[in-house]
């Protein structure tokens, strides 16, 4: 899968930018607040339909116009699209190939990304929630049966939250009502953790790898963790283990108003060494950990969705060695994807990994692809 095409209107500080990307490497080198990161939003608004950004639409929107356009296209083997999102402040269109897609389901997996940026350390040191949302991401790309299961689910969590809150304020309303919802979520419940535990298992069969290989150390494993303990993922196991969960805990969830268990609450650990990086990791190793953990999501694409996603990574080198850096180029090379990279700068890159590359340089919003000779 590869971007040959972008197109930027309107869009933080491009009013009209077209890009035609290589097939390969692509940089783009340039100081911070330049507009590099912004190709980047671009891409990944282009694929999932939102930024990996918090509050996007008031401020991707170029300064004094009310929307702006993203199009991209995209080569999958031999087959050409042309995907398009328009943004206002109050809505959104998604086309492909003219068409307009009314359901975000039916749009995701057309372009598949894995992204990286600074930001990603909170994958590891913030809430739960973050690290649930990075699962969810990813594995919408992998599964329509899993973004169909996770929303369906989602519905039926805000039905049953809201008659918990009917039930404790009435206590002549339908209890059987609940335990209708309660199935219901279970089913869907079931396979939102399979999905998860399987995806999980995939990134363990190749994160110490990739770890191994740019930092030389061993010992890095996913741990997952839902809410609920299992002692297995079998359909029937997990049914009647959230049956007996949701019945034993029904005052309680009566009392709070809310469903307190269930995969809305799970949470993955990085262990290094079986020790969570969390609390006893550097700000190096957390940072390496959560790259290869992007990286590992590689074969799990191409296994699944038959081909590579393209790979975004922001500012990637600011906190690498040298050595680290070229390890990290020489992996990226090994494997046949189109990449997007941002940087300061290329010092001490080893030039042998530039030798497929295009590389851009980013002034002020303006961004030209330097020669080859």
């Amino acid at each position: 899968m590869k971007i040959s095409k972008l197109n930027l209107v309107c869009f933080r500080n491009y009013s009209n930018l077209n890009i035609l990307l290589g097939d390969n490497m692509n940089i783009f080198v340039g100081d911070n607040a330049q507009g590099k990161t912004n190709i980047l939003e671009g891409i990944t608004i282009l694929a999932l339909t939102k930024s990996h950004r918090i509050g996007v639409n008031p401020n991707i929107i170029m300064f004094e116009k009310n929307k702006c356009k993203i199009l991209g296209v995209i080569k999958k083997d031999k087959v050409v699209s042309k995907l398009e999102v328009f943004i206002t402040n109050d809505n959104k269109l998604l086309k492909i190939n003219g068409s307009n897609i009314k359901k975000v389901a039916d749009y995701i997996s057309y372009l598949n990304i894995i992204v990286f940026t600074p930001d990603d350390l909170e994958i590891i040191k913030g809430s739960p929630n973050i690290r649930r949302n990075l699962m969810n991401i990813q594995l919408s790309q992998l599964s329509s049966v899993y973004l169909n299961s996770y929303n369906e689910y989602n519905k039926l969590l805000k039905t049953r939250n809201e008659y918990l809150r009917v039930l404790f304020n009435n206590s002549i309303a339908d209890i059987n009502y609940l335990d209708i919802i309660t199935d219901k979520l279970i089913e869907k419940a079931i396979i939102i953790y399979q999905k998860r535990k399987e995806y999980i298992d995939s990134i363990n069969h190749m994160i110490n790898y990739y770890y191994k290989e740019i930092t030389s150390e061993s010992g890095l494993f996913i741990k997952y963790v839902p809410n609920i303990l299992f002692k297995d993922y079998e359909y029937e196991t997990i049914r009647k283990a959230l049956k007996h969960t949701y019945k034993k805990n029904y005052l309680k969830e009566l009392n709070y108003g809310m469903t307190i268990y269930g995969p809305h609450r799970d949470d993955i650990y990085f262990e290094l060494n079986d020790k969570d990086l969390k609390f006893y990791g550097s700000q190096g190793q957390q940072r390496l950990a959560i790259l290869s953990f992007k990286l590992s999501e590689i074969p799990i694409f191409n296994q699944i969705c038959n081909t590579n996603p393209v790979l975004l990574l922001d500012d990637i080198f600011s906190e690498l060695d040298i050595k680290k850096r070229n390890k990290l180029l020489k992996i990226i090379n090994s494997n046949d994807i189109q990449s997007i990279i941002t940087t300061t700068d290329l010092k001490n890159i080893n030039k042998k990994y530039l030798e497929n590359a295009s590389v851009f340089r980013v002034k002020n919003g303006i961004i030209e692809r330097e020669g080859r000779d």
